[in-house]
């Protein structure tokens, strides 16, 4: 097992959905194999303590979930303006625990090949099964970004009343987090946000926990909820079938093809970074 590494002790991670926590509420969880307490007060306000030691540890809510960092962050948490826009519906999408790395999670999340045939019917169909060439960079905050992406989805939200052409673009600000931007249906020059915030709890297990910011106020929360928990559903055993649960960085392991084009670049950065919680050691 890995040590756990400085970029991933001092960096920020979800830990809980705020609204799983009711004033007076407290719950325990795991994260990077270290047991830890978020609570809620009356007054609203949230805590953070590592159980072991008793220790506080740095608390901030945003993006409908509780956030700390169990070394000493180096940085804030990674802004998304769209947050706050005042006609967007934005709330936590439900959260679920899933027997990978959270690498993988993040990895998955970047892939638009496999649309047609786990999310038939929805975010993909055949035969349009083919991912059209697409641009990814590395931006001046040091996050990869893919764009130019593009793809034929029978319903690509649920304000969606027929099949489009959705545009598509990545951003993955952290190792364990990735934001996607996809074309609102309603409104066509505008973008839905859509957040995957892995919780690493091990090396080999993860929490995926999501957030939406929609131009939809049709939907309600229960309805929007639904709709992510299917999709992440469908991913669940895809995930869950890698043998190796951690992501290999090792250039000549799981040799990628055009479509992968995300996952290469964001295996490269992660390499780059020093990333060594939850690879696989290159050479093995």
């Amino acid at each position: 097992m890995h040590a756990i590494d400085p970029i991933a002790w001092n960096d920020w991670h979800p830990v809980s959905a705020g609204s799983d926590l009711a004033p007076g509420g407290r719950r325990v969880t795991t994260l990077l194999e270290q047991r830890i307490q978020v609570a809620r007060d009356v007054g609203g306000t949230i805590a953070i303590h590592d159980v072991a030691s008793g220790r506080t540890l740095p608390a901030i809510e945003r993006y409908g979930h509780a956030w700390t960092c169990l070394g000493a962050p180096t940085r804030d948490l990674f802004a998304i303006p769209e947050a706050d826009e005042p006609d967007r519906h934005a709330l936590s999408a439900g959260s679920i625990g899933v027997h990978v790395g959270g690498l993988r999670a993040v990895e998955n999340f970047l892939d638009m090949a496999h649309f047609p045939f786990v999310h038939a019917g929805v975010l993909g169909a055949e035969p349009h099964t083919e991912v059209a060439d697409y641009r990814v960079t590395i931006n001046a905050e040091d996050e990869v970004i893919a764009t130019e992406c593009r793809f034929i989805q029978p319903r690509a939200a649920l304000t969606a009343e027929g099949a489009i052409e959705a545009q598509y673009i990545y951003r993955v600000p952290r190792p364990f987090c990735a934001v996607l931007y996809k074309t609102s249906p309603p409104h066509p020059a505008r973008f839905d946000v859509i957040a995957l915030f892995v919780q690493p709890v091990s090396e080999v297990e993860s929490i995926g926990h999501q957030w939406v910011c929609m131009l939809d106020d049709a939907s309600d929360d229960t309805a929007l909820r639904r709709f992510q928990l299917s999709i992440f559903g469908q991913d669940r055993p895809i995930l869950e079938a890698h043998v190796e649960k951690r992501l290999p960085l090792d250039p000549r392991v799981e040799m990628p093809v055009r479509a992968d084009a995300s996952s290469s670049v964001y295996r490269r950065w992660l390499r780059r970074q020093g990333l060594t919680y939850a690879t696989v050691p290159e050479g093995r």
